[in-house]
């Protein structure tokens, strides 16, 4: 039996070897934590063991080097023939770098999960300059990426991919308040410095150094453990929904569900043609299928029961005249497996049983076992069968660990031995003395087998009396990989209340609660002793179901995707629980809405970055229910802000949603940023968000959002009023109900409605050549040339009234009211003489503009700067009477109206926007010591006395300690570094920090040298 202490807050880096109870050096296992190699057969790289233990699970062996190669460590290129090499993960490491690695193999890697979460894999995508984060190879053919973490891998390497995804909300699963690093190891740019030593740690050739997937922070995977193992979050701490303020208990839902990811059908290792799953030469790659070499052979390797069933296999290629144990060793380490070779035998797999009885299969064990250790295949004997299988031989007791799915207990998990008598109830017994927690009684827990997969982490709840030995024979026979991916965890037995949250849209609206629970109750037979209608949104056709039963939410949300209520699908989406109680007093969430059809098609991109970028429970796709399901998640949340990713019409359609939930939000009046992925943009321009996104790095937008400041801006109300049409007394006029319509930026009535309503038809037509706004403005042109000629009297078709009092208008084809100075892509329609009639318009003054243009010639004459439209009217209240149908089009959004009246008028309060801030030029700081002396803070090292005192800062998340107002006492070390600096730094951006670093022996009167860095917290 054997314990092993809690490793911190790392899950990986904190120590510099593999801790004492690791499978790589347990003593209870006899230290044969990994299969004892020679040279691997089939590799023409020959080589020697690496001296010394397996540095962190490694398989190290000498490998004569045949081409340029990088060190995985420290990213320097390996000099001379000789390099480390890992025989699991492929792991290159230079002989010296070997004592320093602390990055696990792939092998030993699911161990070392904190707590396992699965991943999200997208659709395949090209990722050029990216490295699998299982066989550490370049991604150059389609691979996949994780939706919520920075995890690359090839498609067969998915298997083996570790569960160690980004803990994003509490379920009930080993939650905690303390939010640690999340670090990802290699795929940083090759020009990233470290946090620590501010030496380079990128490379674009291997993958090297790690990254914290929630505050940002780079290092060398050595350096790492210098930092702190908290995370407060970075840069964008304010922005974060914290994961401890979410609560969601998914039992029944995967984690593609719980985000509100759309499922791409990602095909099962194996299902290929060719029916290959793998290829594996002798370690995890991608190498192609090719015959092998004269004296090679390539075998099929199975790991159990389940690959037999679903044919999934991975090649390895050996010598003919390769020993049986040799052999083996290869076939283990295709799978990762890195326990000893001698507990497990290749049995021969004969063609037939591929597809026969596999449960038999694993019972009878297979004919045709191999040749004996020392034996070699040589002269005419009978070839090699074509497909083996990995089994495990039987065992009269194992070492299992046992880990307490509670935190704060001292201990990570504890090791014991476990017989033919050992049941589950007899494990609790003899692990709770261990985790301090004898005095309770054994029957307030229980035993939980995990299944950690890359895709799916699955719970279940062993029998007092089940069996652990056979328990893990039956593990083996169905995969003998399957072991290190399984954990078992003593828990509490109580009981958790069920509770899931339900978003349906695309109900009728105008319902009751009744009316709605009836509706739903004939569509998909609700239980209404677990099924509740918590919200009810009648306006938008929206309700929230309070389920409290995993099955029958389960049962709802697969059920009501494929359901039509009045002929509309339902759309559903699981919501979580924001704890608005446990926010931080400084947090003020981003919540972000992406509309993935924008853009050129850029918002899909946008929204992975966002999700990576942020907690993916504040992100949100547009089509996908949308604006509604998110302000109903921050409904409680006392401050937060909003960001759009879209053209002018998605702005409108989250600005009009948010005017009708405002009066249930606990932040009535929360601000909105715009990311302009549309054509026109004008809302964007106005706001100083730019005429388009052109690729902006993500997280510099998010920081723009953060440092933006507010504005007020006018919503105006259109009421379309149809019934009044003019007519004849013989004639039928067919009418259309009243509507109304809200607007942000313009609304326009005649030519340029009708160039609208063409390219909106067009796009609807063809909408996969739409993908650019260069290509759309081009559209816009082509369909304005086609009516350069057309002529209506647009003034003879309707009238117009401002504030009661009737405007008689000029001759003009359009008539436009603008509520901001921009239309058409950026054109200033007002223009900016200044009018004794009119006031200086602003979009905050509760006043409309009307302007009128001649033509299609007189927009083009606008949109080119040369001529501005015709002022005709400035107000509040508007009544246009249309004599005709006639194209309409408010922001950007475009119909044809019947006759009758239209009335503009303020749609009450003010929305807030958020506008960007400008460009601040930079300031000249000067810092000024006690002793008098000053230095300039311009870039490049500086020599100057040591000061006689300095307040102390925060430099990079590494706190000095304040001691009497003055440097650390000396003498300091040669090459440490001490920060200073003066209070007036306090608001600079980024605020600056004086960084001393000590050349002599740091004594009174040494020297020392100044730079100036950046810093993201100031400490005085």
């Amino acid at each position: 039996m054997a314990a092993a202490t809690e490793p911190g807050a790392r899950a990986w880096l904190g120590g510099g070897s593999v801790r004492p109870s690791s499978p790589a050096s347990s003593p209870v296992l006899g230290a044969r934590g990994h299969a004892r190699q020679g040279p691997g057969p089939g590799s023409e790289r020959a080589g020697g063991r690496a001296p010394g233990p397996a540095a962190a699970g490694h398989s190290f062996r000498k490998v004569t080097l045949t081409k340029p190669t990088f060190c995985h460590l420290c990213s320097d290129f390996v000099w001379g023939l000789a390099g480390f090499l890992c025989d699991v993960c492929n792991f290159m490491s230079h002989e010296k770098c070997l004592k320093h690695v602390r990055t696990p193999c792939t092998g030993i890697a699911p161990s070392l999960v904190r707590v396992p979460v699965a991943h999200c894999f997208g659709p395949r995508g090209l990722y050029k300059r990216r490295f699998c984060s299982v066989c550490r190879k370049g991604l150059e053919a389609p691979a996949l990426r994780c939706e919520v973490c920075e995890l690359h891998v090839h498609p067969d390497c998915v298997p083996f991919a570790c569960s160690d995804c980004r803990q994003c909300h509490q379920d009930g699963h080993q939650d905690h308040d303390t939010h640690h690093h999340h670090w990802r190891e290699g795929n940083l740019p090759s020009g990233t410095r470290c946090e620590v030593c501010r030496k380079t740690c990128g490379s674009s050739d291997v993958p090297a150094g790690v990254r914290c997937e929630w505050c940002g922070v780079q290092a060398h995977a050595v350096c790492s453990t210098a930092l702190a193992p908290e995370c407060a979050f970075g840069r964008l701490r304010s922005m974060v929904l914290p994961p401890s303020c979410v609560r969601l208990l998914s039992r029944n839902f995967s984690k593609m569900h719980c985000f509100r990811i759309a499922e791409a059908v990602v095909p099962e290792p194996g299902d290929r043609d060719d029916g290959a799953d793998g290829i594996a030469t002798g370690v995890l790659g991608r190498e192609a299928l090719v015959a092998p070499e004269s004296g090679k052979q390539t075998l099929k390797i199975f790991d159990g029961n389940d690959a037999i069933r679903r044919n999934q296999f991975r090649l390895v290629t050996v010598p003919r005249l390769a020993r049986s144990q040799e052999v083996l060793e290869v076939a283990l380490r295709a799978y990762c497996v890195i326990e000893d070779a001698r507990d497990f035998e290749l049995q021969a797999l004969p063609l037939p049983s591929l597809s026969g009885d596999t449960q038999a299969l694993g019972k009878t064990g297979l004919s045709g076992p191999v040749e004996e250790e020392g034996s070699r295949v040589s002269g005419p004997q009978e070839p090699m069968p074509e497909a083996w299988v990995i089994r495990s031989l039987p065992r009269t007791q194992e070492v299992l660990k046992i880990y307490p799915a509670w935190l704060k207990v001292g201990v990570a998990y504890v090791s014991i031995r476990v017989t033919p008598q050992s049941t589950a109830q007899t494990v609790v017994l003899e692990v709770l003395p261990l985790f301090g927690r004898q005095v309770e009684g054994p029957e307030s827990f229980q035993l939980v087998e995990v299944l950690m997969g890359s895709k799916q982490v699955q719970r279940t709840v062993l029998a007092d009396e089940e069996p652990l030995l056979d328990r893990l024979r039956d593990i083996r026979q169905t995969s003998v990989r399957q072991v290190s991916q399984t954990r078992f965890y003593v828990t509490e037995s109580r009981t958790v209340t069920p509770h899931v949250s339900l978003f349906v849209g695309g109900l009728p609206p105008g319902l009751s609660p009744q009316e709605y629970s009836h509706l739903l109750h004939e569509a998909m037979a609700t239980k209404a002793a677990v099924v509740t209608v918590s919200h009810v949104y009648n306006s938008q056709g929206a309700v929230v179901l309070d389920v409290a039963c995993f099955a029958e939410a389960e049962r709802l949300f697969m059920l009501g995707r494929d359901t039509m209520v009045r002929g509309r699908p339902l759309s559903l989406l699981v919501l979580p629980d924001v704890l608005h109680m446990k926010l931080p007093p400084d947090c003020c969430p981003l919540l972000v809405f992406v509309n993935p059809k924008s853009g050129g098609l850029k918002g899909r991109d946008l929204l992975c970055s966002f999700r990576r970028l942020l907690n993916p429970h504040q992100v949100f796709e547009l089509t996908n229910g949308g604006p509604l399901p998110g302000f109903h998640l921050f409904s409680q949340v006392p401050c937060f802000r909003v960001l759009v990713c879209g053209g002018d019409g998605t702005v409108g359609w989250v600005l009009g949603a948010l005017e009708e939930i405002r009066h249930r939000l606990a932040c009535p009046e929360p601000s909105v940023a715009i990311l302009p992925l549309g054509t026109g943009n004008d809302l964007g321009r106005v706001l100083r968000w730019g005429a388009g996104y052109s690729g902006e790095d993500p997280f510099s937008v998010l920081v723009s959002v953060d440092e933006a400041d507010a504005v007020l801006m006018d919503r105006w109300t259109i009421l379309l009023d149809a019934q009044e049409a003019s007519s004849t007394e013989n004639s039928v006029v067919d009418t259309e109900p009243p509507k109304i319509v809200q607007m942000s930026n313009y609304c326009g009535i005649g030519i340029d409605a009708e160039l609208s309503l063409d390219f909106h038809q067009a796009r609807e037509e063809e909408p996969g050549k739409f993908t650019s706004r260069f290509h759309n403005k081009g559209v816009y042109v082509r369909v304005g040339l086609q009516k350069i000629s057309h002529s209506r009297g647009l003034h003879r078709e309707l009238r117009l009234q401002v504030e009661q009092q009737e405007v008689e208008l000029p001759s003009i084809e359009g008539l436009i009211f603008i509520n901001i100075p921009s239309w058409g892509s950026g054109a200033d329609l007002w223009g900016s003489d200044s009018d004794p009639r009119f006031e200086k318009p602003r979009m905050d003054d509760g006043l409309l503009e009307v302007v009128g243009v001649t033509g299609v010639m007189h927009m083009g004459q606008v949109q080119g700067g040369l001529r501005s439209g015709i002022r005709i009217a400035q107000g509040s209240y508007f009544r246009v009477t249309l004599l005709k149908a006639t194209p309409v089009q408010v922001d950007g959004e475009p119909w044809v109206q019947a006759p009758g009246h239209m009335i503009i008028s303020a749609a009450g309060p003010k929305v807030h926007m958020l506008r960007k801030a400008k460009q601040r030029p930079r300031k000249l700081l000067r810092v000024h010591t006690l002793a008098g002396q000053q230095m300039d803070p311009s870039p490049g090292p500086q020599h100057l006395p040591r000061p006689r005192c300095f307040r102390l800062l925060s430099l990079s998340g590494v706190t000095w300690t304040l001691m009497g107002g003055g440097w650390p006492s000396p003498p300091w070390p040669k090459g440490s570094c001490v920060a200073g600096g003066h209070c007036s730094l306090r608001g600079w951006d980024p605020t600056p920090v004086l960084v001393m670093e000590v050349l002599g022996k740091g004594e009174p009167g040494g020297r020392a040298q100044a730079s100036l860095l950046g810093v993201d917290t100031l400490s005085l």
